[in-house]
């Protein structure tokens, strides 16, 4: 894989902090500089298809994913994401094939995941150990074989974005009209599930399964208390998520601080949702 120290050296060189002169929070800056970004584009659509337990979920799958990798002896991120999009697009196709409710289908598979996955790791007390560390995340750990995935997904996301962002918006607000102005509904379900659902895995290392739906929808939240327009929404959360991004991590590496990334990351998200209920206001 190409080397990415030019990227690492323009960053110590953007940002001149002590902090940043450590290479593992070069790259931690970097990851997150890619995932905070395509979690917020996400969290625009999740927003606006009324799907943030979808979210929470795909994330809590990733007990099953961990304890799977352990047991067949597969690396735990891979488990993770493959078993992340099989629940996934299930979730959808379930959701297509029966009368039921959106919110009992997932229900039915988030309970279903949480009780595999708890049952599994309640065997093994290494499995615990390691699921233990998926429920808080830490992005400092990311390596350059993880940052080249994530620049991976950040290219088939801005795609997906620059091409179905409209169609998912009408879906959104009515699949029935959408599927009649001959939008592949069908398509465009699934394929948002199987994205969600990986840029679910990676924000888990990063912020952990109890954070990472906040990470989803707190920047999409503010964005749409700040914009007028579906398009503005979009960008407000990317830049929101930036600056939570940055704010987050430098913030918790200071030394009066000392405080988990991905907690961070999400305060200074949260922060900025209060800002924009007080410009609301006004």
């Amino acid at each position: 894989m190409p080397d990415l120290t030019p990227l690492y050296t323009l960053l110590s060189h953007v940002i001149p902090l002590d902090c940043m002169q450590a290479r593992f929070m070069q790259q931690a800056m970097l990851g997150l500089l890619l995932l905070a970004p395509m979690c917020a584009a996400m969290g625009v659509q999740v927003v606006n298809l009324r799907m943030a337990f979808f979210s929470d979920a795909i994330s809590h799958s990733a007990f099953v994913g961990v304890a799977l990798g352990l047991l067949l002896g597969v690396n735990a991120h891979l488990a993770m994401a493959g078993f992340a999009l099989l629940v996934g697009v299930g979730i959808v196709a379930a959701a297509r094939r029966t009368s039921l409710s959106s919110d009992t289908v997932i229900g039915v598979f988030f309970s279903a995941a949480v009780a595999f996955g708890l049952a599994v790791v309640s065997r093994d007390r290494n499995a615990a150990r390691n699921v233990q560390a998926f429920l808080y995340g830490d992005i400092l750990t990311i390596s350059n074989t993880e940052i080249w995935c994530l620049i991976a997904l950040f290219v088939a996301l801005l795609v997906f974005q620059w091409v179905g962002f409209n169609r998912l918006l009408f879906i959104g607000l009515n699949a029935s009209l959408a599927e009649a102005h001959a939008v592949r509904v069908r398509f465009w379900q699934y394929l948002f599930a199987a994205l969600l659902s990986l840029v679910v895995m990676f924000a888990v290392w990063a912020v952990g399964v109890l954070l990472v739906t906040a990470l989803l929808i707190v920047p999409a939240a503010a964005a749409r208390n700040l914009a007028r327009t579906a398009g503005a929404m979009f960008w407000w959360a990317l830049g929101i998520s930036w600056i939570a991004a940055v704010a987050g991590l430098l913030i918790s590496a200071q030394p009066w601080a000392r405080t988990a990334t991905g907690a961070t990351v999400v305060l200074v998200a949260s922060f900025c949702f209060a800002l924009s209920l007080i410009a609301k206001r006004r």
